[in-house]
């Protein structure tokens, strides 16, 4: 599992339900990785870890989207106070 340590070389192991879980929003969305990591690594890792077949594509450039899913969002609804404080209380999911 990932623990918020950063290695350009290496890229976690799947997380325990991550493959069912893209599998489900597969059947009802394109999927596209938007990734900071350099993209023929990232691809490789999902060809090796049979996830490849659940995304469209790799980019690392922010595409129009319905939904962006990630480990470090914030939504932003129109309100600058609650998101500053949403922002001063963040915690990512591994700690």
């Amino acid at each position: 599992m990932y623990d918020g340590k950063y290695d350009e070389n290496k890229l976690p192991e799947v997380r325990l339900g991550a493959k069912e879980f893209l599998k489900k929003l597969n059947k009802n969305y394109d999927l596209v990785l938007f990734t900071s990591r350099n993209n023929l690594q990232t691809t490789k890792w999902l060809i090796e870890n049979q996830m490849d077949k659940y995304f469209k594509d790799v980019t690392s450039i922010k595409i129009p989207a319905y939904i962006y899913l990630d480990d470090r969002t914030i939504r932003f609804d129109g309100n600058y106070e609650k998101t500053i404080a949403e922002i001063e209380k963040f915690k990512v999911h591994w700690k």
